[in-house]
């Protein structure tokens, strides 16, 4: 008999409390599983089927996805259809899949990790890479992002105040005149509105406030800020970070930053700096994600994961948009392309709190998105895509993101379709490469053309030369 078996003998015998029985039992069932090289993941996106990819390359990789992505599926040992937010629909898949001794997990979209489905995966003694709802709540409470940052008086801030009456959102609005207005909770990257982008006159924005505080009971109203965004991603054990290359996401639907927001239509990444961007500016931000990771400790939130910081370079430096608690998308495929290191090992190493060294390569990144007809405001589903002509070019990677299958065809939904990537020793190149993959997708989709272009950085780079004084 094995001496694990003879402790929980010997536990049992004494008659000790069921639930230390329970968690020692797990830990054991832990320390003799850490070889196994399988993992399972939540979700069912683009992001995941690039995380999915990157694990496959040396581990067996499980899914339980809301919906099947026929890509996934074929990188998968086995999958499984679930509400993917339902800890007991979660919980009843790990009851019966046992047999397969998987050991480490990954939960990915931001729905999930509110939901509490990282807290389930640990439950059943699994090593767990993304964070737990507390970890997690720095996403989807804008508020109490805000109140630590405050707290622990971590650079980056921005004025801001959640009011819950009207008369308290006009004040606000009208002291601040130029606002961001963001719902509490989770939007998918479509409730935030500013001034001027979305609200002409400031009445429009004491309007969409109310409308929050009607459903919600609060919003929270901060200065507008200006500048160039930027996302920065971090591999995080619970004590110290690993950064990832900073991309640059476009939410705007249309060609020159325009129309409504988006999840994202595509992003683009040097492996480096960003051209906008100075070494001391990536310094400043990764300091304050540092200084997150460690207030989260501090405060009984310890955030196992990877933590996305959305900021806006100010003409004073980095300033805090939001925190994410999860990968971005598409932000995920520019780096995780680049990723040199196995992602498994990263991710048992942050699960076991002891990250280890992670490499990225230096090449540049271009994604696009290809999106339904009529997106987003009227997008047509159901129609057929043919991605075999981007597939054969064999320059470009296409990445499955709200598409499904029937009878061997591939069709829309109301979401995004595609997120096309071209990787390049040069920005040109990578843009060329992706803007080449979206051409030989044939179907009723349709994509932003200037994202990554020389003539749209070009802007940005003037942008932020104005913003800092450089270009008068």
């Amino acid at each position: 008999m094995k001496l694990s078996h003879l402790w929980l003998c010997t536990l049992n015998s004494n008659d000790l409390d069921q639930e230390i029985h329970s968690y020692i039992k797990s830990l054991l069932t832990r320390s003799t599983l850490v070889d196994s090289m399988k993992i399972i993941l939540i979700g069912n996106g683009a992001r995941e089927h690039i995380i999915a990819e990157k694990l496959a390359e040396d581990s067996d990789v499980y899914a339980i996805m809301s919906k099947k992505n026929p890509a996934i599926a074929k990188l998968c040992k086995g999958y499984w259809i679930a509400d993917i937010t339902n800890p007991n629909a979660i919980s009843e898949i790990l009851g019966n899949i046992k047999k397969e001794k998987i050991q480490l997990a990954f939960s990915s979209p931001d729905a999930t990790l509110a939901a509490g489905i990282s807290d389930v995966l640990e439950e059943h003694g699994l090593f767990v890479a993304s964070p737990s709802k507390k970890g997690s709540r720095i996403e989807w409470d804008k508020q109490f992002m805000r109140e630590l940052m405050e707290k622990h008086q971590i650079n980056g801030r921005v004025m801001n105040k959640v009011v819950t009456t009207k008369s308290d959102a006009e004040q606000t609005i009208r002291e601040y005149v130029n606002v961001a207005v963001k719902p509490i909770g989770l939007t998918c990257g479509k409730g935030v509105k500013v001034s001027k982008d979305h609200f002409p006159k400031i009445e429009d924005a004491i309007d969409y406030a109310n409308e929050w505080i009607e459903k919600d009971g609060k919003v929270l109203i901060e200065e507008e800020l200006r500048g160039e965004e930027f996302t920065f991603q971090a591999f995080s054990d619970g004590q110290t970070i690993t950064t990832m290359p900073p991309v640059q996401d476009h939410k705007r639907a249309f060609v020159g930053d325009t129309g409504p927001n988006t999840g994202g239509m595509g992003s683009y990444s040097t492996g480096k700096l960003l051209p906008f961007l100075s070494q001391k500016d990536l310094d400043n931000a990764r300091e304050i994600m540092q200084k997150v990771i460690t207030a989260l400790n501090t405060e009984g939130h310890k955030f196992v994961g990877v933590l996305y910081g959305q900021f806006m370079l100010t003409k004073d430096g980095p300033k805090v948009i939001e925190f994410n608690a999860r990968f971005g998308d598409p932000e995920a495929i520019n780096v995780l392309a680049l990723l040199k290191t196995s992602l498994y090992k990263v991710f048992l190493s942050m699960a076991k709190g002891k990250l280890c060294e992670v490499k990225f390569d230096k090449k540049c990144t271009v994604v696009k998105y290809l999106v339904p007809e009529g997106y987003p405001d009227n997008p047509k589903k159901d129609q057929e895509v043919s991605i075999e002509g981007a597939v054969e070019n064999g320059r470009a990677k296409v990445y499955y993101a709200s598409v499904y299958e029937k009878d061997g065809k591939i069709y829309t939904t109301s979401s995004r379709a595609f997120a096309i990537l071209g990787v390049a020793d040069t920005l040109e190149d990578a843009e060329k490469i992706a803007e080449e993959g979206c051409k030989n997708v044939k179907g009723p989709v349709w994509h932003r053309e200037d994202i990554g272009t020389k003539d749209l950085v070009q802007k940005r780079v003037e942008h932020m030369e104005k913003i800092r004084g450089l270009n008068s």
